[in-house]
């Protein structure tokens, strides 16, 4: 789809993304780059991929860097940001993208660790580099959002419950984050056509993010979903600080 943010509408600002060498993370540093913004591209494993935004966003007369990290690793954090420190001077918008918890191996505790702990971190280490003013956008799912009033897939139920204690710390977080006017805005949508996250639940429970979808109506893909995210990041912060994507009657009481 087309960028949801006017040409030159960034320039000047500067922005990181976690998680952005593919999918949503991807898209979301491609609207910023596209609106002038100077980015970061952050990716944990994929450097190839990462690189290759960076060129393609350089091509076009961006300004780009890739940095590799490592979030739940804090000293990979630390030289994330100052990395984007050391090119650009600071932050203006960090969105908090990446998030797992389904992968294989990784241990019992690995998406609290990810999903809450990491996320702490990571806010609380970019305050030494966002500026005042600046905006900082969380991203989860409908499924971790509201996943104290409505059941998820059995399959997803570590991912939502660490994503919504993640949330719930970082909200913690918003007075100290007011006190220098920075914005806090949270983007939950629904299971998101064509994400790891959707790949692996399907994995694991065939047919699920098809009946997800009948159930919905409608979920939206990568393209659509990553223009609210980035919308998030130069919108008005809402009342609650939430920015629901969709339709959340399934969620949502009556």
């Amino acid at each position: 789809m087309s960028n949801p943010l006017a040409a030159g509408s960034l320039s000047g600002k500067r922005a990181l993304v976690t998680g952005s060498s593919r999918g949503i993370g991807a898209d979301t540093i491609n609207y910023f780059a596209e609106a002038g913004a100077k980015v970061v591209v952050n990716f944990r494993n994929k450097e190839a991929r990462a690189l290759k935004i960076v060129d393609a966003i350089t091509a076009n007369g961006g300004e780009a860097i890739a940095v590799g990290a490592d979030l739940t690793d804090s000293n990979s954090v630390a030289a994330m940001f100052a990395a984007a420190q050391e090119a650009f001077g600071g932050l203006d918008i960090l969105v908090m993208n990446a998030s797992g918890g389904m992968e294989a191996g990784m241990g019992d505790d690995y998406a609290m660790k990810l999903n809450r702990d990491s996320q702490v971190n990571l806010l609380k280490s970019a305050l030494n580099v966002l500026v005042d003013g600046a905006r900082v956008v969380f991203v989860t799912s409908h499924q971790a959002h509201f996943i104290r009033t409505t059941p998820t897939m059995d399959e997803y139920l570590p991912v939502a419950l660490s994503k919504r204690a993640g949330e719930d710390a970082l909200r913690d977080m918003i007075p100290e984050l007011e006190a220098r006017g920075i914005g806090f805005t949270v983007v939950s949508g629904d299971m998101i056509e064509g994400t790891i996250t959707a790949t692996l639940l399907e994995r694991a429970n065939p047919g699920a993010i098809n009946a997800r979808k009948e159930s919905a109506g409608k979920l939206y893909n990568v393209s659509e979903f990553a223009a609210e995210v980035a919308l998030a990041a130069v919108e008005p912060v809402p009342a609650d600080n939430t920015r629901l994507v969709g339709d959340v009657s399934s969620f949502v009481a009556e």
